[in-house]
């Protein structure tokens, strides 16, 4: 749809995902307030990684789940030791493939996307997967660098414009709900599922 796709990061630089800036750059406890998560909500976080936000999440869905999907294995393994190790039960590690996350049908109130989504090798197969795992009004949430500012110290593979990326989601029916640019170097893009 008119841009490159991005190499996936591999499982060793698994370091930088848990680089102390991002609480600076990436504002994650900001992030999650701005989602209105209620405790009962499902979260799929689509490639989780070592599970920074998946983490983070857990204990504001308290009742509810947090889905960590990942396609590289020794990710999944990190996810499954630090789930252990920190005893957080509502965790879920799930291996993905490159065109489905391995989500249930309709099970998932928001799928979160943490610089992520610009990596996807079959964009268009993996988004049909996530919107059949939304219930009806669930919600699609895509952080992403934001590819119209030159001075986002970044390579521009790894950058994706707000207009790029809401002609990407509506391709798959998702409807732009909010933009938020509260982050310094990132947009907050919000999609909500159709409730019909």
């Amino acid at each position: 749809m008119g841009r490159e796709i991005a190499n996936v990061m591999g499982f060793d630089g698994a370091g930088w995902l848990e680089r102390p800036s991002r609480e600076i750059t990436e504002q994650p406890d900001r992030v999650i307030k701005s989602l209105n998560l209620k405790p009962t909500d499902v979260v799929a976080d689509i490639g989780a990684g070592t599970g920074y936000f998946s983490f983070r999440i857990s204990p504001v869905v308290s009742q509810g789940k947090v889905l960590a999907v990942d396609v590289q294995p020794e990710m999944i393994k990190v996810l499954n030791g630090l789930k252990r190790d920190r005893k957080i039960s509502n965790v879920q590690p799930i291996q993905g493939t490159i065109t489905n996350p391995n989500l249930p049908t309709a099970a998932v109130d928001l799928v979160l996307m943490v610089d992520t989504y610009h990596e996807f090798s079959h964009p268009r197969e993996m988004m049909q997967a996530i919107v059949k795992s939304l219930k009806p009004g669930g919600r699609v949430v895509l952080l992403e660098y934001r590819g119209e500012d030159p001075n986002v110290p970044i390579k521009l593979v790894h950058k994706m414009t707000q207009n790029q990326v809401r002609k990407e989601m509506a391709a798959v029916q998702l409807i732009w709900k909010e933009t938020k640019d509260f982050l310094p170097y990132q947009h907050l893009l919000i999609f909500e599922k159709s409730a019909a």
